[in-house]
């Protein structure tokens, strides 16, 4: 159940956008964000949006297309939901896993194996060049 305070943020929103008179259709139209995306921001279901910097670039089109100042209108979407996902990366796949100790072995091979290449492709230049 989503809290009482956590229920300003979205029927703000959709209050406005009613006052402006521009459908969740227009908007989805507009930023190609899906209409149930757009629903579940007026509905505060935050759980619903792609979580972290994606949450916000969501709120802040949002905003842009109902004519509202969009650093002020993520401001308050942030100030509303401090705790939940929107401050953290996507919920479907967690920060750690982009800093694992693995992705790092991988990219020190590649570029091993990179170097390497480089080198011995200069040698064989310098080899052959000289014949």
């Amino acid at each position: 159940m989503v809290e009482h305070s956590k229920t300003d943020f979205g029927m703000k929103m959709k209050r406005l956008r009613e006052e402006r008179g521009v459908s969740l259709r227009q908007i989805a139209d507009a930023t190609k964000i899906s209409v149930s995306q757009l629903e579940a921001l007026e509905r505060n279901d935050i759980p619903r949006l792609p979580g972290g910097i994606y949450s916000r670039a969501l709120v802040r089109s949002y905003a842009i297309e109902v004519g509202l100042d969009p650093e002020q209108t993520v401001r308050e979407f942030l100030a509303q939901f401090s705790h939940d996902s929107v401050n953290l990366g996507t919920p479907h796949a967690p920060p750690e896993d982009y800093d694992s100790p693995e992705a790092g072995r991988w990219t020190m091979t590649i570029g091993a194996v990179l170097a390497i290449s480089l080198l011995v492709g200069a040698i064989l230049y310098l080899m052959l060049s000289r014949q």
